[in-house]
């Protein structure tokens, strides 16, 4: 599969607004922010658990 060009992401920016309107879009892209938010705050906090186990595995 080749890259999206500039025509691409032109016509699928344009299929989007049609679909959601004006109005929707920036609701949308707030709640994707935060979603990618939450995911980043929930994989920092998994990772010292994940760690921890290792090195408790590690020691027996």
């Amino acid at each position: 599969m080749g890259r999206l060009g500039l025509t691409e992401i032109l016509v699928i920016v344009g299929i989007v607004i049609l679909l959601f309107g004006g109005k929707k879009i920036p609701e949308l892209m707030k709640g994707l922010g935060s979603g990618i938010k939450e995911f980043k705050n929930a994989a920092k906090d998994d990772q010292p658990a994940a760690s921890k186990k290792q090195e408790e595995e590690t020691k027996l």
